[in-house]
This record gives C-alpha cells, sequence and structure tokens, in this order.
C-alpha cells in the first residue's frame, strides 16, 4: 500500500488534538503505514481461509481462551478492632488516628 499521504496525517493529528512538527508528520505517516499494511495482511488471511474452509473466521479478541482464576469466599476469623488497633501507633476512640492533612475550613 501507498504511503498515507501527508494530509491525511496532518488531519488525523487535528482530529485528536495533537499539535505535530512537520518532520514527525512525516515519520507518523511511515508508522501509520505499517499498521495499515499489517492490518491489510491480517484482513487478507482471514478471507483466505473463509474461502478455504467456507466457514466464516470468528472474532476473537485473545488467541488463547480466557479463564478467571478465582478461589471460594470462605470466612475465617474476623479481626476484632482491638486487635486491629494493637499495632497502630495512636488509636483514640476506637479508630486509628491519623495526622490532620486538611485545614480547618475544609
Amino acid at each position: 500500500m501507498p504511503a498515507l499521504p501527508r494530509e491525511e496525517v496532518a488531519h488525523l493529528a487535528r482530529l485528536a488534538r495533537i499539535d505535530m512538527p512537520d518532520a514527525e508528520l512525516d515519520h507518523l505517516a511511515d508508522q501509520l503505514t505499517a499498521i495499515v499494511d499489517a492490518v491489510a495482511s491480517v484482513t487478507g488471511a482471514v478471507a483466505a481461509a473463509e474461502r478455504a474452509t467456507g466457514e466464516p473466521v470468528p472474532a476473537t479478541s485473545h488467541p488463547v481462551p480466557l479463564t478467571n482464576v478465582t478461589r471460594p469466599d470462605v470466612v475465617h476469623g474476623v479481626l476484632t478492632a482491638a486487635d486491629a488497633l494493637a499495632a497502630a501507633p495512636e488509636a483514640e476512640d476506637d479508630k486509628f488516628r491519623v495526622p490532620r492533612i486538611l485545614g480547618e475550613d475544609a
């Protein structure tokens, strides 16, 4: 595929609200052309596979199926307030005491 025209790259930059110097426009045009060529190559491979099998190739987001690895929720011993506050540097009224970070008028 021929390189994307500089005007199209400049237009894309304007749409994305990116201020881009002329030198970067040329560099980005080459990179965007490589990306468009890669997508065309994948599209061509999908079309060839569909012609060969006669079946549509399903779209996928990952090459390998994803599984969520979780463990069952099991309730264990509950941490009491006294246990939690035992390691605190300062406590007051069964709460952690921390330094003030906001001014008086907050």
